[in-house]
C-alpha cells in the first residue's frame, strides 16, 4: 500500500530482497545437508565390494527419483532386474532406503532421509 499511495519503492524493495536473502541462505544449507548426505551414502556403497558399481548406478537414479520400483528403475538405467533388486536390497540393508508398503510385488521405495531433507520448512 505504501508504494501505492507513497511511491515509498524503498520499503518494497528491502522487504524483497530479505526474502531473496532468507530464500537463499536456506536453499544453500538444504544444498549442503544433502551433499552431506551423498558423500555419507557414497561412502558405504563404495565399501560394497563387487556390487558397488551397481548399486552406484542405482544410487545416482535415486538422487533424482527419491522413490523408486525395481521395474522401472531397471528399465530406466538399462539394467537387468536382478541387478536392480540386489541393489535396492542391498541399500535397504545399508538403511538407504526403506520399503514403503509390506508387499511381496511390485514393492516401492523411498529415500527417505532424503526426502526429509526437501521436506523442512516447507
Amino acid at each position: 500500500m505504501e508504494v501505492r499511495n507513497k511511491g515509498n519503492f524503498e520499503q518494497w524493495i528491502k522487504f524483497y530482497l530479505r526474502g531473496m536473502k532468507e530464500s537463499a541462505e536456506d536453499s544453500i544449507q538444504t544444498i549442503e545437508k544433502l551433499v552431506k548426505l551423498h558423500d555419507k551414502n557414497w561412502e558405504m556403497i563404495s565399501n560394497t565390494g563387487r556390487s558397488a558399481k551397481t548399486i552406484k548406478k542405482v544410487f545416482s537414479y535415486l538422487e533424482g527419483s527419491p522413490i523408486i520400483d525395481i521395474k522401472k528403475t531397471s528399465e530406466g538405467l538399462g539394467l537387468s532386474f536382478n541387478a536392480v533388486s540386489n541393489a535396492v536390497n542391498k541399500m535397504v540393508e545399508l538403511g538407504i532406503l526403506i520399503q514403503t508398503q509390506n508387499v511381496q510385488r511390485n514393492r516401492v521405495f523411498s529415500y527417505e532421509e532424503y526426502l526429509n531433507i526437501l521436506r523442512q520448512d516447507t
